[in-house]
């Protein structure tokens, strides 16, 4: 999967939990999740869950606790589906 394949798929997942819409048009790999998309911590698990469905992952505590930023969860999300 292509870099914009997967912020394509990030950025499908993220959408209903935004608050920031001008960031939201503006995402990159730079895009933190919760100053620049405020997403509460509570929709940043709904998120993760959603990856986790989206990809046919599993993401640890340890994990989730890094996963902040669109290249965070890139990065991520690439491991894990190395791991596959």
């Amino acid at each position: 999967m292509t870099k914009d394949e997967l912020i394509a798929k990030l950025k499908t997942i993220v959408q209903p939990y935004i608050q920031d819409e001008t960031a939201f048009a503006n995402l990159s790999e730079n895009t933190d999740f919760i100053s620049d998309l405020k997403i509460n911590s509570a929709n940043l698990v709904d998120v993760i869950l959603d990856v986790e469905d989206e990809f046919d992952i599993r993401i640890e505590n340890d994990d989730m606790e890094k996963m902040i930023s669109v290249k965070s969860a890139m990065d991520i999300i690439n491991e894990k589906l190395a791991q596959k």
